[in-house]
């Protein structure tokens, strides 16, 4: 039988990769009570993974910075009293979003922080992965690596840098921290599968939190 010498067809382009379908950030619920952070869990592990730092180190940032109403309505309306307040669930001001925005080439604006969660959480992941590295590799025992992080998250990286040095926190900054040794625990849960409690009920308010916003009525005209 002779030899079949056709030569084989050539191969075909190959399958285009199938996108990952990014996991679904739920808008934050009107009334303050029912938020969550743990709702975030997919989210908070692809961002964390993306960026290179701890899953439950952003799940306990998310829940210490619970303190406030986060739906996009009542932070249109928490800025409208006060200029200067953060956006998202992660509480990012203007200036430190500026910081990551420049440093990772995104496209999108400070506000987009308020309508977006999950490019909020991603934007809290990138941000602490940026502290990491410019955290010294030796620090003082009094604080571990990630508790530096989140300490520098909320006080800045100068704040940072200094209290991995030995400089004892100030009282801000020690309230910030019990609250985050105290959210750890929720956020292992949350980030297990395992409900975790409403962050917006059981977190403490921050020193600079107070109530929601009280909208006071439009000057009448003179």
């Amino acid at each position: 039988m002779p030899l079949d010498t056709t030569p084989p067809a050539p191969a075909g382009p190959p399958a285009p990769a199938v996108p990952a379908v990014p996991p679904t950030a739920p808008t934050p619920p009107l009334r303050p009570a029912r938020y969550d952070p743990a709702d975030y869990a997919p989210c908070v592990r692809e961002s964390a993974a993306e960026a290179g730092v701890s899953p439950v180190l952003v799940m306990a940032v998310l829940h210490n910075e619970a303190y406030k109403p986060h739906h996009p309505l009542l932070e249109r309306l928490w800025q409208w009293w006060k200029p200067g307040a953060s956006f998202g669930v992660g509480n990012m001001h203007r200036a430190a979003f500026e910081e990551v925005r420049r440093a990772h080439g995104l496209s999108a604006r400070w506000q987009d922080l308020r309508d977006d969660p999950a490019f909020a959480i991603r934007v809290v992941a990138l941000h602490l992965a940026d502290l990491d590295r410019r955290l010294p590799e030796r620090h003082t025992r009094r604080c571990t690596r990630d508790e530096l992080l989140a300490l520098g998250y909320n006080a800045g990286e100068r704040n940072m840098r200094a209290f991995a040095r030995g400089v004892p926190p100030g009282p801000m900054a020690r309230s910030h921290l019990r609250r985050l040794r105290a959210h750890r625990r929720h956020a292992e849960k949350a980030l297990a599968g395992a409900p975790s409690g409403h962050a917006g009920t059981s977190s403490p308010p921050s020193a600079d939190a107070t109530a929601a916003p009280h909208v006071p009525p439009a000057p009448r005209a003179t």
